[in-house]
């Protein structure tokens, strides 16, 4: 979590505290998703996994997609991937440990491309983006997401839906940002899918040293 504000405009009455997130694709391979319509609004969701000697295998998941609207000041509708990421909070005991899931955040729906080279020292990362934004057209019948070794998809604090309702609450928190919640898709390395900030609430600032 990171670019981290507390946000009472949105909600009048209400305290969201906002985060940055950044996907990263790490793995051998890149992060491909091929939708394909089943539903007047969703796809289901083939992984496709790059071979070693060339082309690639085939998944089915039980992943979905959705044409989602997120606001018309952010593009309007896109086809987006269903819970591949979950805002989470968590009371943490005196050592640091969490302990209670208090919270999560209302996000469900996030896109897979090629926003930012986050990795380019990596040999497996291209040189430039392989996966574009997603596809914005409610016709259209497949659309394949991706994101390549060494890039990420990152979205900004201030975006549609990137923050946890926190009023009310008092003490130390972990706020996670949980990785495939649903454990719906293949990876190379599932142990690092957490990312956390430990901070106390209510809210003013980050802490120098913990909580």
């Amino acid at each position: 979590p990171s670019e981290m504000y507390l946000d009472r405009d949105l909600a009048p009455g209400q305290a969201l505290l906002r985060s940055t997130n950044d996907i990263r694709s790490r793995g051998l391979g890149p992060m491909e998703l091929r939708g394909h319509r089943d539903r007047p609004r969703t796809m289901n969701v083939t992984q496709a996994i790059k071979r070693r000697a060339g082309g690639y295998a085939l998944f089915p998941t039980q992943a979905r997609l959705r044409y989602h609207f997120v606001g018309y000041q952010w593009g309007g509708a896109y086809w987006k991937v269903r819970n591949p990421l979950r805002f989470e909070l968590w009371r943490v005991n005196s050592t640091g440990k969490k302990t209670e899931l208090v919270r999560t955040g209302p996000k469900q729906f996030y896109c897979f491309r090629d926003l930012v080279q986050t990795n380019p020292a990596s040999t497996r990362s291209p040189g430039s983006a392989v996966y574009p934004a997603c596809n914005q057209n409610p016709r259209v019948r497949n659309v394949t997401l991706g994101t390549s070794v060494g890039w990420s998809d990152i979205y900004p604090s201030t975006y549609d839906e990137q923050w946890i309702n926190v009023t009310g609450l008092r003490g130390c928190f972990a706020y996670v940002l949980h990785l495939d919640p649903g454990n719906v898709l293949f990876e190379l390395n599932k142990k690092n899918n957490y990312s956390q900030r430990t901070i106390r609430l209510p809210w003013s600032g980050y802490a120098r040293r913990g909580c």
